[in-house]
């Protein structure tokens, strides 16, 4: 529910008085959204603002990290997370922890 208000209020900020129909995210698989449980917090917590009735659209960014052991760069696909080359445990994480709105469709 969190996440569904802060949604609300970052797209009725910037909605400037207009109605919103839909929200573009970008979610990253670290962050172990739940689309179906985002979506209907968002349609409970948005009703009565300008963002009622708009449309959630997620962009699903897979986790990715680079090896700290042998510098190989590469998708983890699930936990542990574990270098795709070597094995290894220690990786700097470079995608997978998104969480943001990227743009919003409005009517004029």
């Amino acid at each position: 529910m969190a996440i569904a208000e802060s949604i609300v209020r970052i797209a009725g900020q910037h909605a400037n008085g207009r109605r919103v129909t839909k929200i573009y995210l970008k979610v990253g698989h670290l962050r172990q959204v739940v689309p179906s449980a985002l979506t209907f917090g968002f349609e409970i917590v948005a009703q009565g603002t300008p963002v009622d009735g708009a449309e959630l659209e997620l962009d699903q960014i897979p986790a990715s990290g680079k090896c700290r052991a042998c510098g190989t760069e590469s998708q983890l696909p699930g936990f542990p997370l574990q270098c795709q080359q070597c094995g290894g445990f220690d990786l700097e994480i470079t995608k997978g922890e998104e969480l943001y709105v990227e743009s919003l469709e409005m009517e004029e």
